[in-house]
């Protein structure tokens, strides 16, 4: 659906898509053929603009913005190379099912034939990490190209839409706003699905043994408000067995909320939960498989004999599946269990400890919290205690691309900007997109960053015996360290804005995290260790 209006530009009918479309904020990097776009922006009242120093910081941002909000951020990044740079946390946002309108920049369509320095194959970069991709032909059909771009972000669980803007598209007039329409609603799970994981969660085995062998696995909006508390009802009437995947785009924890186990990220460790399972379904799930092949491990991780099946995949309509298949399992009354506060579980006094870091920040999280976990190897050892803690929405990486804390945490603090959100990061993961402080200094948004500084790769230390790679010579020990010299992440997040303390005992990471949320707004606490 198209309006008219007075003779405008592409650029300015791009701007009058996107706002009159919903599409509220727009992370940016911007370069010289983007300049129309950056004026129309400016001139033209509706898309809010976000810097970012890194077009990685940029894609990252619409990523946590999609999955606090709901509703598809725009990047705007500068022709092929800086799409490029944007590529890691686009893979990330794809896995997640994140919603983005990607806006690239492009030479004027006579100029790419003289091979300039920055022409590339813009398409063919963004086809790996994009749902969508189109090249605007002309002035006019930029607003419908935007409108088809917006819809498609919007389908589904959410899409990732790249838009290429060559730049005469951009400065030329004939431009006119549209409007974008609406996505396919939700496909419905079917009726023989509903019945046939009626039947896996509730049905013994032939052999005797009971159904709580059974198990239902959750990803995608299975893990959140209405759909987690129908699979909490299910498990209750049931006795079957709640996974959740170990990474989850949006999980909701705490006290109070429905208790789920996640799925352990060691091999080893999954294939123990996963071993005594023989009927599992899936809901807004993949069937688990490990993050890495391993010699002599298996692949797959659920035993042979297994019979997975599907009740809806993530695409699909996730509550109405779960309440249908309650209904079926008359589970509509049953109540849900929840996690209930516990006792201390850990020395919250003293030396720094994994264990000691996940009691106090449970005790130490405001309710409502988003936490955004990049802690990787420390942050194995925080599950039970945060999930007796307050109640608090958990972001993962579903796509392992390291880099992404930072900036998700940014665009997760812009999506809801009354609620704290927390950082948990790995001092070698944070190290790829540091620029993300400098944008929260900026747009001061609520983010607590805590950064575990023991100065390795200490993940790659585990994965190199896991792969029977041998024992690490000096080398190697030299690829695997971050040390000599060392990073100092307090002075690191002063230069960029930040706030920023160390602790080197609980009690200091106590009081240095209750003082960061008090301050509502960005501050860093190096935990060193």
């Amino acid at each position: 659906m198209t309006g008219g209006g007075p003779i405008q530009t592409g650029a300015e009918s791009l701007v009058r898509t996107l706002a009159g479309s919903g599409v509220e904020l727009c992370f940016a990097n911007p370069g010289t053929s983007e300049m129309h776009f950056v004026s129309a922006l400016d001139r033209i009242q509706g898309v809010r603009s976000v810097l970012a120093l890194f077009e990685g910081v940029a894609t990252g941002a619409a990523d946590g913005y999609y999955r606090m909000s709901g509703k598809p951020a725009a990047t705007l990044l500068h022709l092929g190379p800086g799409l490029a740079n944007g590529l890691a946390n686009l893979h990330n946002a794809r896995k997640a099912r994140s919603g983005i309108v990607n806006i690239v920049g492009e030479h004027a369509d006579y100029h790419i034939a003289l091979d300039a320095p920055l022409t590339s194959d813009i398409e063919g970069i963004a086809r790996p990490m994009s749902d969508w991709v189109k090249t605007c032909g002309s002035s006019a059909t930029v607003g419908s190209d935007a409108a088809e771009a917006i819809r498609q972000s919007r389908s589904g669980a959410g899409r990732i839409a790249t838009l290429v803007l060559p730049a005469n598209t951009a400065w030329s007039e004939g431009g006119t706003p549209a409007m974008a329409g609406e996505p396919a609603p939700r496909h419905a799970a079917s009726v023989d699905a509903i019945e046939q994981a009626a039947r896996a969660l509730s049905s013994p085995r032939t052999d005797g043994q009971p159904a709580s062998r059974s198990a239902l696995l959750l990803g995608g909006a299975s893990l959140r408000g209405e759909a987690l508390i129908w699979a909490g009802r299910i498990a209750a009437k049931t006795g079957c067995r709640l996974f959740a995947e170990n990474l989850n785009a949006r999980m909701e924890r705490g006290r109070g909320r429905v208790r789920v186990e996640r799925l352990p990220y060691p091999v080893t460790a999954a294939i123990g939960v996963l071993a005594s399972i023989d009927r599992l379904v899936l809901c807004g799930a993949r069937a688990p498989v490990g993050f890495f092949a391993y010699p002599g491990l298996p692949s797959v991780l659920t035993p042979d004999g297994c019979e997975v099946s599907t009740l809806t995949d993530v695409d699909g309509d996730i509550t109405a599946a779960l309440r249908s298949l309650a209904e079926a399992l008359d589970a509509v009354h049953t109540p849900a269990a929840v996690n209930e506060a516990a006792g201390p579980q850990a020395i919250t006094t003293g030396a720094i400890t994994a264990a000691g870091i996940g009691a106090v920040l449970a005790e130490e999280l405001p309710d409502d919290t988003v936490v955004v976990d990049e802690s990787i190897t420390t942050g194995r050892a925080f599950g039970s205690a945060i999930d007796s803690g307050a109640a608090c929405d958990w972001l993962n990486s579903m796509g392992g691309s390291i880099g992404f804390g930072l900036p998700l945490a940014l665009g997760a603090a812009l999506a809801v900007p009354g609620r704290q959100v927390l950082a948990l990061e790995g001092d070698g993961s944070a190290l790829y997109t540091p620029q993300a402080l400098w944008s929260m200094a900026r747009e001061k948004a609520r983010v607590t960053t805590v950064v575990f500084t023991n100065r390795s790769y200490e993940i790659l230390k585990g994965e190199l015996k896991n792969v029977g790679a041998g024992e690490a010579g000096q080398r190697a020990r030299d690829m695997l360290t971050l040390d000599r010299p060392d990073i100092v992440w307090a002075d690191l997040a002063r230069s960029l804005g930040v706030p920023a303390s160390q602790a080197y005992t609980l009690e200091q990471l106590r009081a240095q995290v209750r003082d960061s949320f008090a301050s509502q707004g960005p501050a860093l606490v190096e935990v060193i260790f």
